[in-house]
């Protein structure tokens, strides 16, 4: 008897699989040799999904939502080269300066200037309040004052027997609070109220504050007799805390010319107005944020809170992370610096750009960072370095 050979699988040209019929009991060769294999038909694959459908990002091509943006973020920031311009002729260098004033003044935010004496941060604040044609005030905080000196209080009329309330200073669109660690706690929480709700209350009666209003305040880091530290409360309330360096030796040399004489040109024209403005605000409330730089904005501050969860290893160095208005200021500012730039779309740059400045002031570091001479930029620059960028 010779052996049985079972021939394996022939595929047709058609390519059918070929499928063998269940066998029944042979005893014989030529039975063996009447069994065949009977080919059946594949089945048809499954059709593939339909791609979902999802918003295009700008490098995917033109998307025609963000090209109205852009369209009406080119067409509404024709003010910001012009102003720039202006106060270059008075403000030698300094242009992330300027740039920072900028975006606080297009995102409804304040400012907290921190530099050496001389380095013309009073002077900035005052040429940016001159290229704007609104109403401007300065403060100068001192350690005698009242916060009736700021808000306003209420006066008494002999002639009539009644209250007459006095508006103060904060009445108006920018304010220059000038020096402002060298005034006590009760003067420096007076501010709280007009900085978070543009408001503020004399008596029984809460007064709206004037549109668009903006705090811009200075302090020396030297200088600690007769200075006050301002309340973790009020610094959260600044959407950015900018440190002012030297100049280079070019942009000395540049001060020295415009400003090495009796009566130095100060004085900027007007090229922007508070209905202007008030536009701006509303288009950079429109430009476009991607989903993935929304989640690395929100990765950077939870990184400051819990840096283990982002797989960084700072050895205990922070004492409290960035607060929720750490998220929504960065995403602001990056907002307002895609305006600037007369783009209708925030890339992961802007964000990198302006972190530190929303993000050091709202980082506490612990006392073994103060030992080690770490500082909360380093704790920022570490983050920064080590999240991956979308």
């Amino acid at each position: 008897m010779k052996n049985n050979n079972w021939n394996h699988s022939v595929l047709d040209r058609a390519a059918a699989t070929a499928t063998l019929p269940a066998p029944t009991p042979v005893t014989k060769d030529a039975d063996m040799d009447a069994v065949r294999y009977r080919p059946t038909v594949r089945p048809s694959p499954r059709p593939a999904p339909a791609p979902v459908s999802r918003p295009a990002s700008p490098d995917a091509g033109p998307n025609p939502a963000i090209q109205a943006v852009h369209d009406a973020v080119q067409k509404t920031s024709a003010w910001v080269r012009p102003l720039q311009q202006e106060m270059g002729r008075v403000i030698v260098g300094q242009k992330h300066l300027i740039d920072r004033l900028l975006i606080a003044l297009v995102t409804n935010g304040h400012v907290l200037l921190e530099g050496v004496p001389g380095l013309a941060k009073t002077l900035s604040l005052k040429t940016l309040a001159g290229g704007v044609n609104l109403d401007f005030q300065r403060l100068q905080f001192t350690p005698d004052m009242l916060p009736a000196d700021i808000v306003g209080t209420m006066i008494y009329n002999p002639q009539g027997g009644g209250f007459t309330t006095r508006h103060g200073p904060i009445f108006s669109n920018l304010i220059l609070a000038d020096e402002i660690n060298r005034a006590p706690a009760k003067v420096q929480s007076a501010l709280l109220e007009a900085m978070q709700e543009h408001q503020v209350t004399i008596g029984d009666t809460t007064y709206q504050l004037p549109k668009p209003f903006l705090v811009m305040a200075t302090q020396n880091p030297l200088e600690q007799e007769g200075t006050y530290p301002l309340p973790e409360a009020q610094v959260d309330r600044f959407m950015m805390k900018v440190i002012i360096g030297y100049p280079d030796r070019a942009e000395e040399r540049a001060i020295l010319d415009a400003m090495a004489t009796s009566e130095p040109l100060l004085t900027v024209q007007p090229v922007v107005t508070g209905e202007e403005i008030s536009s701006a605000r509303r288009v950079v409330n429109t430009i476009y944020v991607d989903d993935k730089i929304k989640d690395y904005i929100v990765d950077l501050v939870l990184a400051t809170r819990n840096p283990k969860a982002a797989g960084l290893d700072l050895n205990g160095y922070i004492q409290t992370g960035a607060s929720p208005r750490a998220t929504i200021n960065l995403t602001l500012a990056s907002r307002a610096a895609a305006f600037l730039d007369g783009r209708g779309y925030v890339t992961p740059q802007d964000v990198k750009k302006l972190a530190p400045d929303v993000l050091r002031h709202r980082v506490a570091v612990s006392y073994e960072a103060e030992a080690e001479n770490i500082t909360s930029e380093d704790i920022i620059q570490k983050i920064l370095d080590t999240l991956p960028v979308p």
